[in-house]
């Protein structure tokens, strides 16, 4: 029983327009951020050439503990990284390598490490032990624009962008409610909806071959 006389005397439609309201705000209070993120790093990626920043390229060079080493080459993986192995990169070179596919041939590691904005990379050569690690940073534009594009950004970003892009739906969606429900007193309305509708089609059909 609602004891509120305000909602009890309500009509359905103000109910439900009252509703669409609150699903409009609450999507765009949500997409903020992402939009703002998305058009930015749109404009950055349609003019990458021009703002293209410089890579910065880091190596190093480390040896294998001797006892590690010797364990190793008597009992050489094929495939898979031993944990030991693991623990010791992962300590000396602070990073993290779960979920990362190590390549093995003939004795010598190979793990690739693209990141978003970057790449790196390391391979170990059993027999002599020596390790060499590389690390590529391309900067900030680079990493915001792989975060737009999702490439090389794990599980959990992939998801945000998913449910990102059904906030965003939702937003668009009842955005085009609201401005039916207002069409009536603004005649504007309906021309530059479909405006912004002919004109990415118009320009797709005859600019883009």
């Amino acid at each position: 029983m609602c004891r509120n006389p305000t909602y009890r005397n309500q009509s359905p439609m103000r109910l439900w327009l009252g509703t669409l309201r609150q699903w409009h705000w609450i999507s765009s209070a949500l997409c903020l951020a992402g939009m703002l993120l998305f058009a930015v790093t749109g404009i950055t990626l349609n003019h990458a050439g021009q703002i293209e920043g410089k890579a910065q390229v880091s190596s190093r060079i480390e040896q294998l503990p001797e006892l590690l080493q010797e364990r190793l080459l008597a009992e050489t993986p094929e495939e898979g990284l031993p944990a030991e192995l693991a623990d010791w990169l992962e300590d000396r070179l602070d990073l993290r390598l779960a979920g990362r596919e190590a390549e093995w041939s003939d004795g010598e590691l190979y793990i690739g490490l693209p990141r978003p904005g970057g790449d790196a990379w390391l391979s170990l050569e059993l027999a002599s032990g020596e390790l060499e690690y590389e690390v590529t940073d391309r900067g900030w534009i680079a990493y915001f624009n792989d975060l737009h594009k999702g490439r090389h950004t794990g599980t959990a970003w992939s998801w945000f962008i998913d449910l990102f892009a059904v906030a965003c739906v939702i937003f668009c969606v009842t955005g085009l409610l609201l401005l039916h429900r207002h069409a009536v007193g603004r005649p504007s309305t309906w021309p530059l909806t479909a405006l912004g509708v002919v004109i990415p089609v118009v320009l797709a059909l005859l600019f883009i071959h």
